[in-house]
């Protein structure tokens, strides 16, 4: 389509080609096979732009007819996204483009027609990825500019699944029982501690032959006493934390932690009737699914535990956690630790002391060791005929706690079990026994063999085999099915 000129123009100008419709090529930069007409009012033709090879861009958002050269009766065709009135070659204004900041040229700003001379365009940048160049206006940039090159975001990374929330959350939101006893102490916490009697009677005896030896009568009972209330400490919360944090290597949960850690605990202890505020929740950073019951509050679990296994599971763990704190195993544990402390540091240093005169009895003559090794028999066997008292329950004492702490596993996976957390804590302990078995097998593989546990290892370990305790989990199995 091809309009006549002007009559009030000087001369008739060129005519050009309606403008592509989206989607359709652009009529070529100068320089290519066709050349348009020069610009109106110009000694000579613009110049081709050197080396181009893109498209030039049409005009977007121009109409079916195109613009009118300056001093022509219709109107300049607007840019997008500009004002209804067109913009007239006499008084500029910047454009408005429609999203983001144009790509600019660099070198020199070009002319608009009728300004008098031919303009002179600057070489091309080599190309602009998935982008056609359009004119800035405004100040230019120098022509040390880098060209325009988009920055390329790599993808992120897909985020990981979170652990299914399947909990059957009863209580949310509903008035729950309160238990008449937040803690407790049961058969199991009893027996533990009459086992830790005569550890404690040793470091009783320790503590006060060095305070009363070194210090004195009087300062030295007042360290006795001291010692002796010190067990207190076991229900001071700052102590308790403290020693969770530097000793246990727990750390409190970050925010993401403790928003699915925290509906999780609250229901357990809703179904217990405890105050979801009376134990303090922990994290360990590890790989292994696990948990832990601490002192006279604290509850810490694994990273593991919290992010990787459905939300069921880790209520049965933390279930079982909680029923060492209202069986009352994790205070009367650790009291009896530290009350047996003063006497294992003392056997530890006898026994480094014996070992130190073995080896320098043996750098002189096999008949100094044996002299050594007399000694020490003799010295071992007055001690059980003096005070067997004392020594027959201290050497019996590890068996009798690695019983009773087997005991008390059990009677936590009860106590989760009666909260409904029978199937969901068997889940775990097949879970265990999985990894035992691959364990196994990659050695086997191997051509490995590991070495099973003897008769006086196996009555060391304070922990029931997976074995036992799904069949102590039977009874609630078969009634919840």
């Amino acid at each position: 389509m091809s309009y006549p000129p002007d009559p009030a123009a000087p001369e008739p100008g060129p005519v050009y080609p309606d403008p592509p419709y989206p989607g359709t090529p652009a009529p070529p930069y100068p320089g290519t096979a066709s050349t348009p007409p020069p610009y109106p009012g110009a000694a000579a033709p613009s110049p081709p732009y050197p080396g181009a090879a893109v498209p030039a861009p049409p005009y977007p958002g121009a109409a079916s007819t195109p613009p009118p050269y300056p001093g022509a009766a219709a109107p300049s065709p607007p840019y997008p996204g500009a004002a209804a009135a067109p913009l007239h070659p006499e008084t500029p204004a910047p454009p408005s483009y429609p999203s983001g900041a144009p790509p600019s040229y660099p070198g020199a700003a070009p002319q608009y027609p009728g300004a008098g001379a031919a303009p002179s365009y600057p070489a091309a940048p080599s190309a602009y990825p998935g982008a056609t160049p359009t004119y800035p206006s405004g100040p230019q940039p120098t022509a040390t500019t880098p060209p325009y090159i988009p920055q390329q975001t790599p993808p992120a990374a897909p985020p990981e699944a979170p652990a299914p929330d399947d909990l059957d959350y009863r209580h949310a939101g509903s008035r729950i029982h309160v238990a008449a006893h937040q803690r407790g102490t049961d058969a199991t916490a009893i027996g533990q501690l009459a086992v830790q009697v005569p550890g404690f009677l040793v470091s009783l005896a320790v503590v006060a032959s060095f305070a009363v030896g070194i210090l004195g009568t009087a300062i030295g009972w007042l360290v006795i006493l001291a010692w002796l209330a010190s067990g207190a400490l076991v229900f001071h919360r700052p102590t308790e934390l403290a020693f969770a944090r530097h000793v246990m290597k727990l750390r409190v949960p970050l925010a993401e932690e403790r928003a699915r850690l925290e509906p999780i605990w609250r229901e357990v202890t809703a179904r217990a009737g405890i105050e979801a505020h009376t134990y303090e929740l922990m994290v360990e950073n590890s790989t292994d699914l696990n948990a832990v019951a601490a002192a006279g509050h604290v509850v810490g679990v694994t990273t593991y535990a919290l992010n990787e296994i459905p939300s069921s599971n880790l209520a049965a763990v933390l279930a079982h956690e909680l029923g060492h704190h209202t069986g009352g195993h994790a205070w009367t544990g650790l009291l009896g630790y530290w009350y047996s402390l003063p006497g294992r540091i003392a056997w530890a240093f006898m026994r480094g002391i014996a070992r130190i005169a073995i080896r320098v009895a043996s750098v002189f003559s096999l008949a100094a060791t044996g002299m050594v090794y007399l000694f020490i028999g003799m010295f071992v066997i007055g001690g059980f005929v003096a005070a067997w008292y004392i020594t027959v329950p201290l050497v019996v004492a590890p068996y009798l706690l690695a019983y009773v702490g087997r005991q008390g596993e059990l009677r936590a996976d009860r106590q989760a079990a009666d909260l409904g957390f029978a199937p969901h804590l068997a889940q775990v302990l097949h879970h265990f026994q999985a990894q035992e078995d691959a364990v196994k097998a990659q050695a086997a593989a191997q051509g490995r063999q590991l070495k099973e546990p003897g008769g006086l290892a196996r009555l060391l370990t304070t922990h029931p085999d997976n074995y036992t305790r799904l069949q102590a989990l039977e009874p609630y199995l078969q009634l919840s099915r």
